[in-house]
Order: C-alpha cells, then structure tokens, then sequence
C-alpha cells in the first residue's frame, strides 16, 4: 500500500512558547510521519522567528510568573530541545518556514533578524498554494 502523503499548513500568531512550541512539534511530528508541512507566522508570532528573541520566550506571561517558571523549570527538566532547537530541526527536516511580510516591521523587525532558513512569505501565494488545498490547515 501507497503511503499517503498529505499538504499541511500551520499557522502561528503567537509568541508565547507554549504556543510556538506545540506548534513545532506538531510540524516536527508531522515530517517524521513524511508529510509536507508549512508553518506561516503571522502577527506577533513574527517575533517568535527573530533569531534572539526565540531564546527569551516565556510560556504563561499572562499568568503570574511562578507558573510560567514552573513549566519552563519542567521542560528543562524534561531536557526538551529549545524552541530555538526546534526551529533548526523543522528546517533540517524540510519544513518551510514563513514570515508575514507585513508583521517584520511591524514589530520593529528587518529580515536580517529571522532564523536562517526561514523565507518571507508572498501572502497571496501562500493563502492561494498552501492553504487552499491542504489537506491540513491548523492554527496555533
């Protein structure tokens, strides 16, 4: 039997990390599974791409911050890869990883700060060719 391979699109518009995390791993789940993923960030998930700002996340900022420490505490002690990590990995494993055009400067960003590998996207021909005929649209 044929593997079925499917198109999935998954859109990020946080910077939170627990966010920005289950997203990545989604992806990274996904492309060890052989499916062809795409991970767009859009509003404030931009930030989440900026190559120093990835190592600041916080999980919980809304929340009081023993909480939020208390999960990141965790998952250091869980010795889960680093969002940073994460990214580097979904890239290596041939995700593609876009930026929302209009969000970079919006939150003071140049495209010299994105993670390299990561591609600005063309919003029209990523709605259009991406989440149109996925199989998969999920959103984080």
């Amino acid at each position: 039997m044929a593997k079925i391979i499917k198109n999935v699109s998954i859109m990020c518009f946080h910077d939170e990390l627990c966010l920005v995390y289950n997203a990545l791993m989604t992806a990274l789940s996904l492309l060890r599974e052989g499916q062809k993923v795409t991970i767009f960030f859009g509003s404030r998930g931009v930030t989440a791409l900026h190559k120093e700002k990835v190592k600041e996340l916080q999980c919980l900022p809304d929340l009081p911050r023993e909480m939020g420490d208390a999960v990141m505490k965790r998952m250091e002690e869980l010795e889960l890869p680093t969002a940073e990590d994460l990214f580097i990995m979904v890239i290596a494993e041939g995700a593609t990883v876009l930026a929302c055009p209009l969000n970079i400067p919006l939150f003071g960003m140049k495209p010299v700060d994105l993670i390299e590998g990561v591609k600005i996207a063309d919003p029209a021909k990523y709605y259009k060719e991406v989440v149109i005929p996925a199989d998969m649209n999920l959103s984080f």
